[in-house]
């Protein structure tokens, strides 16, 4: 397979290629593409060293698949180009992800959407995790509602956001990416707020949540809150159902799913933290528990790194199932 991955440079672009390599990818020919102040760096996969291109270059070389994590603007520029010489683009931007015609594709929920798309989306990090948890429960009990806060690391912003964390935290003043101090502080306030006083990233989250699972019924609303960790992004999830459930069967449920790990033992202090998420592409839950204040309610806890099963890790899988969808064909 010929693979380019387009924004190589970038956070999310380098634990892709860590994932490409990790999970064995049988990529016969990288194309690492960046944009024009990042073309002709060098870089290494697989002990090889490989020159950065243009994206431009990138579209002459017809690769099979392009991964993409290049930005919105990017993608719906670019990602047209690569699918018009042939190419099956994995967008991890924003930018196609509720275009009806686009699918919108966790891998271990609903690869059966892809019918044969040039162009799929990989949803938000904080969804991903999210609806990993939740398309078991969903199966079995059906989801009423949902009230979701999140816990978001600054990786989540991008490099930038990593070094004014670490500025602040040696006492030193440096360009700011967020309107406020992110050491030792809490900002409600991730992405851009929206004429109904919510912001771009809880809105992605209620409406990335509907298309995945596939239905408009579910009552979602999330508050998105970036906190100064670096490991991953945690979620307090409340969950209310249709139907009555045992916390044993769900802890069952859980347990089964695929890219999906249990972690509560809370006598002994088992429950996931971003720290320990950081670099691991599953998704952990934990404080499983009742809501005894609604009829069928539930509270889980679920971690994970946004740079890998939010970001790199579901593309990278996509881009394997894909694969193995090419060479049945």
């Amino acid at each position: 397979m010929k693979v380019a991955v387009v924004g190589v440079t970038g956070l999310v672009g380098q634990e892709m290629l860590k994932t490409l390599e990790e999970m064995n990818f049988p990529v016969s020919e990288l194309i690492p593409v960046a944009s024009a102040r990042s073309v002709g760096k060098q870089l290494e996969f697989r002990k090889r060293p490989y020159t950065v291109m243009s994206v431009e270059d990138g579209i002459k070389a017809k690769p099979d698949i392009a991964i993409f994590s290049a930005g919105g603007s990017a993608s719906r520029e670019y990602a047209p180009q690569f699918a018009a010489v042939g190419t099956t683009v994995v967008d991890n931007s924003s930018a196609w992800r509720m275009d009806p015609e686009v699918p919108l594709v966790v891998p271990e929920i609903n690869m059966d959407s892809v019918k044969g798309a040039k162009i799929i989306a990989n949803p938000n990090c904080s969804t991903i995790q999210m609806v990993l948890a939740l398309a078991p429960l969903h199966r079995a009990y059906t989801i009423k509602r949902v009230v979701v806060s999140t816990y978001q690391s600054v990786t989540g912003t991008g490099k930038a956001a990593v070094d004014q964390l670490m500025a602040e935290r040696q006492g030193q003043e440096g360009p700011r990416v967020y309107p406020h101090p992110i050491d030792l502080n809490c900002i409600p306030h991730c992405d851009v707020f929206l004429e109904n006083d919510y912001t771009r990233e809880e809105m992605k989250m209620v409406n990335e949540t509907r298309k995945i699972l596939n239905d408009d019924r579910i009552q979602i609303t999330a508050t998105a809150v970036r906190v100064p960790a670096i490991g991953g992004h945690s979620e307090a999830v409340n969950v209310e159902f249709e139907k009555p459930f045992e916390i044993a069967e769900v802890k069952r449920l859980l347990s089964e799913t695929p890219g999906l790990v249990v972690m509560d033992d809370v006598s002994n202090n088992l429950y996931p933290t971003p720290r320990f998420a950081q670099g691991k592409n599953e998704v952990f839950v934990g404080r499983i528990r009742r809501d005894p204040t609604v009829p069928h309610g539930l509270n889980l806890w679920i971690v994970a790194d946004n740079l890998r099963k939010g970001a790199a890790t579901n593309a990278v899988q996509i881009a394997l199932q894909l694969v193995g969808k090419l060479q049945k064909a």
